[in-house]
């Protein structure tokens, strides 16, 4: 929460968890001047934090401190720690956020466990692990209703349960709750920045309110500078409203502050492909594909890149690797090739098309794909026909459509412009 330092994130940190490398090489890939190491440390209601400075390139020991207090006081304890750091470092800390470091105050010891448990499912970000973390953070509240940090990360989560995200809950559900729950952390404590990523995302996503959704994001960047998840969101919104060169900027400050993460390269390099920076992001793609080589994730949009540059070999190679590392069966990796060598890339879409209507028999899936398709194939009347049923659902996805490069056959049409002036997006 000090914005004079750059602290990087949690992710990252993790990343080199049980490395052999120094701290010197640390210091250099993450590109920063200083690491606290430590160890925490808790027998009963006591908890005991050792915290140790250290100047990274060269080693050099700066500072070491012990502190040991009830366990109920651990939010104050690790504030004592931030205050002494920022001390040591020399870095300019303003009045307001000494004031917010000064607010902390006793916690009860199992609503924080079950709040941390929590997070621990947040941070795995994967769709089986939001209940458990939903779980632990409704726990959390039943335990202690007022205790806010809980009801913030709970907001975030809820919105991630919708149907156009990663859970089942319907759009308006998974947002209404979100909101209510977002307001109720901001209540009990107006100074968290995470409620503002919570309801700049409903903004964004559910209510298509884009000046609502700028307010909230910056808010939170205001009250926690070093948050990633409010300058990822804010780079969305940016890109939402066409604003690519600031969307584009706030992109690398999350990864500056997250360099090491799935999450702030996987929403980098889209933002890249969103705003058409098609030659950077399969450069980047390729360095997310060199820290974590097997993700499917990374395969898809380095193929939309090939796609959009023309490069349809390329693009088909890296959806077939993709659906390879998804664990997809060898006759369907060859399928695709065929359709391929067949019908080029509309035999892709048409293969596709026919892949999605087969998935639909068994589950749901969002009109939104099959207008995709359809517009790729020039049928008109088909992708208006699924955008509508989109429509009224007010999925996530249907905000792409002003910056999306697969509705590029759509644009001038009549009905494209009219559908965003109802989405409150300029034509």
């Amino acid at each position: 929460k000090i914005s004079a330092l750059r602290i990087i994130s949690r992710t990252s940190v993790m990343h080199y968890k049980g490395t052999k490398k120094t701290l010197p090489e640390i210091a250099r890939e993450l590109n920063v001047d200083a690491i606290v190491e430590g160890t925490v440390l808790r027998s009963g209601d006591r908890v005991r934090i050792t915290a140790n400075l250290l100047h990274a390139p060269s080693d050099r020991h700066l500072w070491a401190q012990t502190y040991e207090r009830d366990l109920r006081d651990v939010l104050t304890l690790q504030s004592e720690v931030a205050r002494a750091i920022a001390d040591k470092v020399k870095a300019n800390v303003t009045p307001d956020a000494h004031a917010r470091l000064a607010r902390a105050g006793p916690v009860n010891a199992q609503a924080h466990d079950a709040y941390l448990k929590g997070r621990f499912f947040t941070y795995k970000e994967t769709r089986q692990d939001l209940p458990k973390a939903i779980r632990y953070l409704q726990q959390a509240i039943q335990i202690d209703p007022n205790y806010a940090p809980a009801y913030a990360e709970l907001a975030i989560c809820y919105y991630d349960s919708s149907e156009s995200r990663n859970g089942d809950a319907p759009n308006a559900e998974a947002a209404e709750r979100a909101r209510a729950t977002a307001l109720k952390a901001l209540e009990l404590d107006g100074l968290l920045a995470l409620p503002h990523c919570a309801l700049g995302s409903v903004h964004d996503g559910f209510d298509w309110d884009m000046p609502g959704a700028e307010r909230e994001f910056r808010r939170a960047i205001e009250l926690d500078p070093n948050l990633v998840v409010a300058h990822v969101g804010l780079a969305w919104h940016l890109t939402f409203v066409g604003r690519r060169d600031e969307a584009i900027q706030e992109a690398n400050r999350a990864v500056e502050l997250d360099p090491v993460s799935r999450f702030t390269l996987a929403h980098q390099n889209k933002i890249l492909y969103f705003t058409r920076h098609y030659d950077q992001a399969i450069h980047q793609t390729r360095r997310w594909l060199e820290i974590f080589p097997d993700s499917p994730e990374a395969y898809y949009w380095l193929g939309r890149a090939f796609e959009a540059k023309g490069l349809y070999d390329e693009a088909v190679a890296a959806w077939q690797k993709r659906m390879t590392l998804q664990g997809e069966n060898a006759q369907d990796v060859a399928a695709l090739g065929h359709a391929y060598e067949i019908g080029g890339t509309r035999g892709v879409w048409r293969w596709e098309l026919e892949r999605l209507t087969k998935q639909a028999a068994r589950e749901k899936v969002s009109p939104y794909e099959f207008a995709v398709r359809y517009s790729l194939l020039g049928e008109k009347d088909k992708a208006f026909e699924y955008l509508e049923k989109e429509y009224p659902r007010r999925g996530q996805e249907i905000v792409f459509l002003l910056v999306d490069p697969l509705y590029d056959n759509l644009r001038s049409d009549p009905r494209f412009q009219a559908l965003l002036r109802r989405m409150n997006f300029p034509p």
